[in-house]
């Protein structure tokens, strides 16, 4: 019997891959966003459809966030947050939970050694250390020292995040330091304003998602960066995390470039 000159490459395969490299050369990159935030959700679904452990599931979702690194770096979007760690996870079984911290630790040392094509990622931390085990937390600031003077791809990492909790801290910040320059109530409130809490945020300093992902079909955020995506746009994949694929990124920045963009106008 006659070989195929594709080998062993299927012909659907073929098609997939050709239909991906089109989609991709499509894109404007004049209209691609500069910061994009990701909702990583779907692991444990995923485990349970595939008949995995949900530990399992959580360790293929962390490879996946290498992979799904590389398209960012490859795409030259400069920075990205991963919703890896909400303030409500923390209250999973201990069974899940511990499995989880191992799998989130091991992730961050391997962004502090970069991508496997040499990417530099500079890691910085979002979200309330005071609340996560003290060994995570001590590693999340080891990352994060160690990488800060690097000039790669800027990676936020949202472990013990939540989004309600990041707008009550900022304001606290606020009224401790009106406080410690001697402000009165009444000074303090008339200096309060939108810079006064954007100043104060986790991301301070850095520019709002322009693009905000999740995955898993579930359409909310999750009190994920509520004060930074007041005019993000948003976008739902249907695909679990772990399943994400780099033609579903290719999709949602597609999707990006032909909205018109009205910031609230």
């Amino acid at each position: 019997m006659a070989t195929s000159p594709l080998g062993a490459l299927r012909v659907p395969d073929v098609v997939y891959r050709f239909y991906e490299r089109r989609l991709a050369h499509s894109l404007n990159t004049a209209q691609l966003p500069g910061h994009i935030g990701v909702v990583l959700d779907g692991n444990r679904r995923w485990a349970k459809q595939t008949g995995a452990s949900t530990a399992h599931g959580h360790q293929v979702g962390a490879e996946k966030i290498h992979e799904f690194l590389h398209w960012v770096a490859e795409f030259h979007i400069p920075v990205v947050t991963l919703y890896m760690l909400s303030t409500e996870n923390l209250n999973r079984d201990k069974a899940e939970l511990e499995p989880l911290i191992r799998i989130i630790a091991d992730t961050l040392r391997k962004l502090a050694a970069g991508l496997d094509d040499g990417t530099q990622l500079k890691v910085h931390p979002v979200g309330d250390q005071r609340i996560l085990p003290a060994a995570l937390s001590e590693l999340l600031n080891e990352t994060a020292e160690a990488t800060k003077d690097n000039t790669g791809l800027h990676v936020n990492v949202a472990i013990g995040y939540g989004g309600r909790e990041e707008i009550v801290d900022a304001a606290k910040s606020f009224l401790t330091d009106a406080s410690e320059a001697g402000y009165t109530l009444d000074q303090a409130i008339e200096t309060l304003d939108v810079d006064a809490i954007s100043d104060r945020l986790y991301t301070r300093g850095q520019p709002d998602p322009d693009l905000v992902i999740r995955t898993s079909g579930e359409q909310r955020l999750s009190g994920f960066l509520m004060w930074q995506s007041a005019y993000s746009e948003f976008y739902f994949c249907e695909a679990l995390w772990p399943a994400f694929r780099r033609v579903d990124f290719i999709r949602a920045l597609r999707d990006y470039a032909s909205r018109n963009r009205r910031y609230g106008a």
